[in-house]
């Protein structure tokens, strides 16, 4: 099976530029301001939603035990914050 390379950003923003007919400067800003809000509003908020392609939500980890692969010794971790993106039914379904 052969493996399939990732859009890289310039890939991105290349593309963008071409289907909006804008230029490539422009496309990455619209990018880069995109990126920028989505983590500010999920940072302030708790969630961010892109209509049709899915939502970051902060969810909060509870504490619990887990193993060290290597010796097999109980370990505590810690509760913590994580990042989690839910993608949309819509989206799910067109590449399914």
């Amino acid at each position: 099976m052969a493996t399939v390379k990732p859009l890289t950003k310039a890939q991105v923003v290349s593309q963008l530029a071409e289907k909006l007919e804008m230029t490539k400067k422009s496309a990455g800003e619209v990018l880069d301001a995109l990126a920028d809000l989505a983590c500010k509003e999920t940072k302030k908020k708790g969630a961010f939603v892109l209509p049709g392609f899915g939502k970051l939500v902060k969810v909060q980890r509870k504490a619990r035990t887990g193993r060290n692969p290597a010796t097999g010794e109980a370990i505590k971790i810690k509760a913590k914050t994580v990042v989690k993106f839910r993608i949309a039914k819509a989206c799910k379904d067109a590449i399914l």
